[in-house]
């Protein structure tokens, strides 16, 4: 069965405040989260069918929330293995019940943990990630910068981090403003300046950056790779 550990949440009081603030807000949403959020957060299924682990790969996703992600790569990777961290355990705890009705609790693992503080690798006892994931999770974490130089830290040489949240909307006049209002609700803020953030960090690393704004700007997919990898991004 799946397993998740509080080390990390507990020990850090940052983490364990933050831990707090989304138990509140997901005790409940956390039962029509996935059925809600199929309608608005897109982007996600491309992420997904991009990962192409090699076998006996280690992916990493930081924010699982309920483990949609997880659940559905891990049915279309067997050859890999998954694991994922996210600070609220009210969503852990719908994750490892969506974990235990398949048959693929052997390889998914969980841990609570604020990603802002997190160590991954001592988590789950894995030296480095061939890919990490992070989806809609940056524009609700404060101290998202540092969480993506964590991200990168925790790859391996030639490794993936993936991330898709909301785009700058700026082809969608007509939505823009109200969408905004309403995400901010829910403590959501499009990362505008996600993209040389980014940029910054490959020049820093030598790695290479595609980014996509599929859904007339809606949403933003970047694909930062690492050097020293065969495989291309």
């Amino acid at each position: 069965m799946s397993s998740y550990s509080f080390d990390i949440g507990d020990e850090d009081p940052r983490a364990s405040d933050a831990s707090h603030r989304m138990n509140r807000m997901y005790r409940w949403q956390r039962h029509v989260y996935d059925i809600s959020r199929r309608y608005y957060l897109l982007g996600r299924d491309r992420m997904i069918g991009n990962l192409d682990p090699a076998d006996g790969a280690n992916v990493l996703e930081i924010g699982c929330g309920t483990g949609r992600n997880l659940l559905r790569a891990a049915r279309r990777y067997p050859q890999a293995r998954f694991f994922g961290i996210d600070v609220s355990t009210e969503m852990l705890a719908s994750a490892m019940s969506a974990i235990a009705r398949t048959d693929l609790a052997g390889r998914i693992r969980l841990a609570q943990a604020d990603a802002t503080f997190a160590n991954p690798q001592l988590l789950f006892n894995v030296e480095r990630f061939d890919a990490v994931v992070i989806s809609y999770s940056l524009s609700m974490i404060p101290e998202w910068r540092q969480v993506l130089d964590g991200a990168v830290a925790q790859l391996k040489p030639g490794g993936r981090l993936h991330v898709v949240d909301f785009g700058d909307l700026e082809r969608l006049p007509a939505i823009r403003a109200p969408l905004l209002r309403w995400l901010a609700l829910f403590g959501v803020t499009p990362r505008d300046d996600l993209e040389p953030v980014l940029s910054a960090r490959a020049v820093a690393t030598g790695a290479t950056l595609r980014v996509e704004r599929p859904f007339r700007g809606y949403a933003q997919y970047a694909v930062l790779t690492l050097p020293g990898g065969s495989r291309t991004p």
